[in-house]
């Protein structure tokens, strides 16, 4: 087989969807995320990679994204979750970047004030935040709290009057850069719950500094965050946010747009591994005839169909409002581990190439161990799962 023979713009399963899982969205459904898709491909794809190699965010981006409308598909739009999910890999599979800035926006920070905000502050503040005329922040993890967050936050609230004083520090805290709000959780000093606030990124004492030297999702501005007696007035309190089980409501349906984004990465891996191997020839023949190559590919789409079909059924039960945290738990610990493996499979099929951004897949691969571990690690979601089947908790 020649190379010419190969034609690299209709290859078979372009859209990886192997079984089919997108013909359960209705017509309407389907239009739009090939809508979306378009969107991604003229506007996000070609400047992926030159956005991570400069660590900088295309803020000339974000209108363009007000523009498509992809803001709260679920509650505000009426779709499914099962296409909210297809969206959310979509965009991934184009740039986990991209994917983790509307994933933070959207998911996280209008999650939040969907869920804690009263219907009056709701009002108040959605609209910008659906437009994407203000963008927002989430800051839950601290410096030396991750994983046990939930007992050990130090970031603390004081009621003063008709006032809030907050102080502490935040780690990790996506579009904290430029956003102009952040969601800040803190300990109630009066009754040790943890509190969630509309921090408005402008007050005095409030700071974001930038966390460089990163090697995943390099185009995704996460900072360190200072608040220093940040004054906050009562009504920025949301008034749902009033321990960390309300926060757990935001985590578990974000939990699983990670997982989907785990969907995504393993589709832009397949994406890259197979037009190289269609495309690169070794020893005067295309790298894709060689038995071991097939076999590497298959495996990433056989992780990747799996992924798919877990993420389906579990959108379905979040549809169906019976969606539990330890189903949720599984997929993201299932779905980022089968990522992983696809990963590297997918780079060791580009050899030497795989290494350098130039063939994208090095920043596939590097991008997908941030994915690995937000949202909870592989560990916490596994020992999570684990509790549920035993009824015995091994996490502390």
């Amino acid at each position: 087989m020649s190379k010419a023979a190969i034609d690299l713009e209709n290859l078979p399963y372009a859209d990886g969807d192997f079984y089919g899982f997108e013909q359960l969205l209705t017509g309407k459904e389907q239009d739009r995320l090939a809508e979306i898709r378009t969107f991604l491909s003229c506007e996000v794809k070609p400047i992926a990679v030159d956005c991570w190699n400069r660590g900088e965010f295309p803020m000339d981006l974000i209108p363009k994204l007000a523009e498509i409308d992809l803001v709260s598909p679920v509650r505000r739009q009426g779709y499914s979750n099962v296409f909210a999910g297809l969206v959310h890999a979509a965009a991934t599979r184009a740039d986990a970047s991209i994917a983790t800035f509307m994933g933070v926006h959207d998911g996280l920070f209008t999650g939040s004030i969907e869920a804690l905000a009263s219907r009056e502050q709701q009002e108040a503040w959605l609209p910008d935040v659906y437009s994407l005329k203000k963008i927002g922040a989430f800051g839950l993890t601290e410096p030396l709290g991750g994983s046990d967050v939930a007992g050990g936050t130090r970031t603390t609230a004081r009621r003063d009057g008709d006032n809030w004083i907050l102080n502490g520090a935040k780690r990790w805290i996506g579009n904290a850069t430029f956003s102009d709000w952040v969601v800040v959780f803190a300990r109630d000093l009066a009754d040790n719950q943890v509190k969630g606030f509309l921090v408005d990124t402008g007050l005095p004492g409030f700071k974001a500094s930038k966390i460089e030297n990163k090697i995943s999702l390099r185009t995704v501005q996460n900072a360190d965050i200072t608040l220093e007696n940040v004054v906050v007035p009562d009504f920025f309190k949301l008034a749902n946010a009033n321990s960390f089980r309300d926060t757990n409501k935001v985590l578990k349906v974000t939990r699983l747009s990670v997982a989907w984004q785990a969907v995504g990465q393993q589709l832009a891996a397949f994406d890259v591994a197979r037009r190289y191997a269609v495309e690169r020839m070794q020893f005067g023949r295309l790298l894709a005839s060689f038995q071991l190559v097939q076999q590497q590919l298959v495996q990433i789409l056989g992780n990747t169909v799996s992924s798919m079909g877990m993420m389906v059924r579990l959108a379905q039960l979040e549809d169906a409002g019976v969606a539990k945290d330890e189903q949720s738990a599984l997929a993201k610990a299932f779905t980022t581990a089968r990522m992983r493996e696809s990963v590297a499979l997918g780079r060791g099929i580009l050899g030497g190439n795989g290494i350098v951004t130039d063939y994208e897949m090095a920043k596939i691969f590097a991008d997908a161990e941030a994915i690995y571990s937000y949202e909870g690690t592989h560990e916490i979601n596994t020992l999570v799962t684990g509790r549920a089947i035993t009824g015995i908790s091994a996490i502390v």
